[in-house]
């Protein structure tokens, strides 16, 4: 385990994140709406988004049991930075969406390790939330304007962001339910 999450920790942090995040998007409502709308294109959140995604890949490789890969590792840590610059220089448009996808495949591993082999059931909520992140991840690497897409069919009608907010909130509190409930 390269990371220190119990599956406790991390479902307290996750709720609590989760909570944090829809609270303030809640309460913000019309300014978080325009802030979202504008992060896909967005070069300076871009530009931070990659780095922090760049760096935390490159200090996963250094810590992380790559087994037979292991002879790798020297080669990918000359290789990540090379590519987060090469990726500023010519691959500018949709970045933020691009490193927000890095960033969700990156913050799915610590969950689904903290999961991983544990007995009790209320681990899935945390597998489910990391395998979507996943999956969108993936998507917003790839098609990138999906995320814009996605923004814009979230934020179309205020029916659709509060219960997007309630849902994102309802999920932190049962993450959280579950961790205190959890038999350690």
């Amino acid at each position: 385990m390269i990371y220190s999450f119990d599956l406790y920790t991390a479902l307290l942090f996750t709720g609590l994140l989760l909570i944090a995040a829809h609270l303030f998007a809640l309460i913000r409502g019309a300014a978080a709406q325009q802030w979202l709308r504008l992060l896909p294109r967005s070069q300076t959140a871009g530009f931070v988004l990659l780095i922090i995604a760049a760096i935390w890949a490159w200090f996963l490789i250094k810590t992380i049991d790559l087994g037979e890969f292991s002879n790798w590792r020297s080669r990918v840590l000359i290789i990540i930075p090379i590519v987060a610059v090469l990726t500023l220089k010519y691959v500018d448009e949709f970045l933020a969406a691009r490193a927000l996808g890095m960033l969700a495949l990156l913050a799915a591993e610590p969950l689904l390790e903290a999961a991983w082999l544990r007995p009790e059931n209320g681990r899935l909520l945390l597998v489910v939330l990391a395998y979507a992140w996943i999956i969108f991840g993936m998507f917003w690497i790839g098609t990138p304007y999906t995320l814009r897409d996605q923004i814009a069919w979230v934020t179309k009608t205020a029916s659709r962001w509060h219960l997007a907010l309630f849902g994102g909130i309802a999920y932190g509190v049962a993450l959280i339910f579950v961790a205190l409930t959890l038999h350690r």
